[in-house]
């Protein structure tokens, strides 16, 4: 597999066959999380198709894509950081790099489970995805 950087996105190459559930793909260029892959078998003309079902890590919305399992589908390379929670705003969180102590603020988490566990001074793990940070949990 190797890597790529286009238009400050970055991810690797995989086949949409190797695709499994929990992982991520983008689809319709938004990185998804892999909920549900369902694999048809080959037909008597072509090749076996797969259908993967995402949810979107940037707006929770679902998104679909149905393609042959042999071709290439863009998974996004995820970094992994840790930041300190400032400020809670109705739809921003500012937080500060525990590694560069830079400030920045990303958008509140689609996820009510997280949003409840946020207060000033939690420590929270940041994942930036192509450009996007968001808040993946916190610790």
């Amino acid at each position: 597999m190797k890597n790529n950087l286009n238009n400050n996105m970055s991810y690797k190459i995989s086949e949409a066959g190797e695709i499994k559930e929990g992982s991520y793909i983008i689809i319709d260029d938004v990185p998804c999380r892999v909920v549900e892959v369902e694999k048809s078998k080959t037909g008597k003309h072509g090749s076996a198709k797969v259908r993967i079902v995402g949810i979107s890590l940037l707006d929770g919305s679902k998104k679909v894509l149905t393609a042959p399992s042999d071709s290439q589908v863009n998974v996004p390379i995820i970094e992994k950081k840790y930041a300190q929670v400032l400020n809670i705003l109705p739809d921003k969180v500012q937080l500060m790099d525990l590694t560069t102590y830079e400030f920045f603020e990303v958008p509140l988490p689609t996820s009510k489970e997280i949003v409840d566990k946020l207060a000033q001074g939690v420590e929270v793990e940041i994942w930036d995805i192509m450009g996007n940070k968001i808040i993946a949990r916190v610790k």
